[in-house]
């Protein structure tokens, strides 16, 4: 079942004009290469009015962005917000059911393979497509990394050194971390892409010798960074780098060490097919994979996914989690993560 929208949300979805197009239509908007593209995009764009957006993004980041395109294009932003899960649900249903609503969709990598898998998402031309690591855009091309969850080494700063923190996940087998370390629970994915990636010291055999050491285990990366800050957890091994950053500038006791290798997540967006606002469409995803949109993820501690952005966020190596991957072998990797650390 999915869940239920806001009467707001659903009045404001509702309230938006629909514009008579159809998916060839919306194709030949969306690979538009003109001289006078970006030109006409954003003034059609202000004809149609308005954008409706479903993302998994934080409202404390979703509604910023969402007001600085306004602001810049004078283009309303319907936006809903939900978990990836619920993004995906809805948007399949109302396919389904022939409602043509959603415009972009931003969540998850695997989440938005799912979507593109459901053939519910556009191939598309954007100038700022070349700013993306080639190895983190999927072949079919129908969404694009915006941005990425590093996982990450999250440390309490009142418990542990800096110099403590070993240079790779080896380190962490020592016996004087027993008691002292933890994983988040749903975390197959990072396990998966290290044995995959042939890094030394990160096969099977190693997460037998983690799992041995009985790790805490805690359900959700933002309660696992609160945990850390807090102290009643010293280390988290899988933290994500983004629930780290707005707690650290805020003055709370934790950081993180960027341990190698490091396993990005790639978060996406991508246009619907049927969107009813294509212009629009396509230059909210010009704005979010461009250098300001990128910026301002930066400056919101998100990691930005355009190597035209660069800073202490990002500026180390990392092995990027294949979405594709990611979905044809989930229950064979969250079989063996359960064995492993969520035994009784």
């Amino acid at each position: 079942m999915v869940r239920r929208v806001s009467l707001a949300a659903c009045a404001l979805l509702a309230a938006l004009p629909v514009v008579a197009q159809t998916p060839e239509g919306n194709d030949a908007i969306f690979r538009y290469r003109g001289a006078d593209r970006d030109t006409r995009l954003v003034a059609r764009a202000k004809q149609e009015g308005s954008v409706a957006l479903y993302t998994s993004l934080a409202p404390s980041e979703s509604k910023p962005l969402a007001d600085a395109f306004e602001r810049k294009y004078g283009v309303k932003v319907a936006l809903w917000r939900a978990l990836s899960d619920q993004v995906v649900r809805r948007a399949v249903t109302e396919a389904q059911a022939g409602r043509r609503t959603v415009d972009v969709v931003e969540t998850n990598g695997p989440e938005m393979e799912m979507l593109a898998r459901e053939r519910l998402l556009a191939e598309l031309y954007s100038p700022y497509l070349t700013d993306l690591p080639a190895g983190a855009v999927p072949g079919h091309r129908t969404w694009f990394p915006d941005r990425f969850n590093f996982y990450v080494v999250a440390y309490n700063t009142r418990k542990v050194q800096r110099s403590e923190i070993p240079a790779t996940y080896d380190g962490f087998l020592h016996p004087k971390w027993k008691g002292r370390i933890a994983v988040e629970a749903t975390d197959a994915e990072w396990m998966a892409t290290l044995v995959k990636s042939g890094s030394p010291g990160t096969g099977l055999e190693y997460f037998r010798k983690l799992a041995a050491l009985r790790p805490a285990v805690r359900r959700g990366h933002i309660l696992l960074a609160n945990l850390v800050a807090a102290g009643d957890v010293p280390v988290g091994l899988t933290a994500y780098h983004s629930n780290v950053v707005p707690l650290a500038r805020k003055g709370a006791p934790i950081a993180f060490v960027p341990v190698q290798p490091v396993v990005a997540r790639p978060q996406g967006i991508g246009v619907a097919r049927n969107a009813p606002h294509p212009h629009a469409a396509l230059l909210f995803v010009d704005y979010v994979l461009s250098p300001e949109g990128q910026k301002l993820f930066e400056s919101l501690g998100r990691v930005p996914a355009s190597t035209r952005v660069r800073s202490e966020l990002n500026n180390f190596p990392f092995t990027t989690i294949d979405p594709a991957t990611a979905l044809d072998e989930k229950d064979k990797w969250e079989k063996l993560w359960n064995e492993l650390f969520l035994r009784n």
